[in-house]
């Protein structure tokens, strides 16, 4: 199995959160199974090609200021609505603050999965919208409000929680995944 991790980073919390991802993944599976990727570094339209070769495909962004797309996601948005995710099993995550922009709380990861689901994508990864988080709307809930549609983490003001949430996604995504 393989499976590439694709984020964008501008603070390097999205950086961070990959490579726990990453290596919790590859102890899960007991071999190395995540290739990670930057994609300010390996262009979407690099990407694409490269996920022929994935099993699974994971991406990573983050919210910025009033709903924003991360800089690097933003500057690839047209590649992102062109990709070809017919077939393709994808989870995703984001990092965003609850309480500085409670308005917006993961926006950008919501913008990211309606664009990758009209692309053809199936995803797997939804995450509980549990009583630990706090906040006023998100582009990233489910239409029932009960999950969000990938990880969401916020390193602002829940950063003791971050771990564990990575380390219970990635059990979940083992079980989806087999």
């Amino acid at each position: 199995m393989k499976i590439g991790l694709f984020y964008g980073s501008t603070t390097c919390y999205t950086e961070i959160a990959s490579e726990k991802i990453q290596t919790k993944l590859n102890e899960l599976f007991d071999v190395p199974v995540v290739e990670i990727f930057n994609i300010k570094d390996t262009p979407l339209e690099n990407a694409v090609d490269a996920s022929q070769g994935f099993d699974y495909l994971i991406f990573g962004i983050s919210t910025w200021d009033f709903g924003e797309l991360q800089e690097d996601w933003e500057s690839q948005w047209d590649d992102v609505e062109n990709l070809n995710l017919n077939g393709k099993t994808i989870a995703l995550f984001g990092l965003g603050d609850q309480e500085g922009y409670a308005e917006w709380f993961q926006d950008a990861l919501g913008m990211l999965h309606d664009v990758c689901i009209n692309q053809g994508a199936s995803p797997i990864g939804y995450w509980p919208n549990g009583d630990d988080y706090e906040f006023i709307a998100s582009k990233a809930l489910t239409a029932d409000k009960s999950h969000f549609v990938g990880l969401a983490l916020d390193d602002e003001g829940q950063y003791d929680l971050t771990e564990k949430r990575i380390a219970d996604w990635c059990e979940q995504l083992l079980t989806e995944m087999s």
